[in-house]
């Protein structure tokens, strides 16, 4: 398997950790999402993802999966050990819902590509897109917190092992800080990433551990 990633894409980070809590380490392609004019923009990229995206997992025979969601739960339904979905079917859906929270709410909002669009388009500067991120992040991790917060006695999100919504919270979390968003009121969700962290499957994905970090 060929994993195409990008340190700081949130996308990416899910599938690092879902990888690393799997036990499983793919062969890495970094594509970076602003040098040369942003490399996943390349003909050669675009045949492997027209979305121009990250991330993009080829898992042999000119198969590719795309979007992080998708590749993760291809992943725990190929390795079913550890287990990122619960077996009962509401518990399922009640994970799936937080996890798409984050990736199909909050994320698309704080995409490279739309806070260029932004800047290029509605002349904002650093201070304005950070401002557009604070607002949109901020409102879906109170809804997260409330969420979470119906489960108070869990070690994570919705259980005392690691999820999807899980998986989805501590990118979301890291970009959170990026824009300077405020969690002091948000304790459950700042116990779930300690706990998280305090995993070698997180803290192994983290950016800034990754061979293509930058400052």
């Amino acid at each position: 398997m060929i994993l195409h990633d990008y340190f700081r894409s949130s996308a990416a980070y899910r599938c690092r950790i879902a990888f690393n809590l799997k036990g499983i380490d793919p062969q890495r392609v970094h594509v970076h999402l602003t040098r040369d004019g942003g490399q996943q923009r390349t003909r050669a990229y675009r045949a492997l993802n027209p979305q121009a995206l990250v991330p993009a997992l080829e898992i042999g025979d000119g198969t590719v999966l795309t979007q992080s969601l998708a590749i993760i739960e291809w992943l725990d339904e190929t390795h079913r050990q550890p287990p990122l979905l619960p077996d009962d079917p509401l518990a399922r859906a009640r994970v799936r819902a937080f996890a798409q929270v984050i990736a199909c709410d909050i994320h698309p909002l704080q995409n490279l590509r739309v806070l260029q669009y932004l800047r290029s388009e509605f002349g904002q500067d650093q201070a304005g897109v950070e401002r557009w991120c604070r607002r949109w992040l901020g409102e879906g991790l109170s809804a997260c917190e409330a969420l979470a917060s119906r489960t108070p006695s869990a070690r994570f999100c919705f259980g005392d092992a690691p999820s999807l919504a899980d998986i989805c919270l501590v990118p979301q979390l890291f970009s959170a800080d990026r824009f300077g968003v405020d969690l002091t009121a948000m304790p459950r969700l700042r116990a779930i990433r300690a706990a998280c962290e305090a995993l070698p499957a997180f803290a192994a994905a983290h950016p800034a551990r990754q061979p293509d970090a930058e400052a």
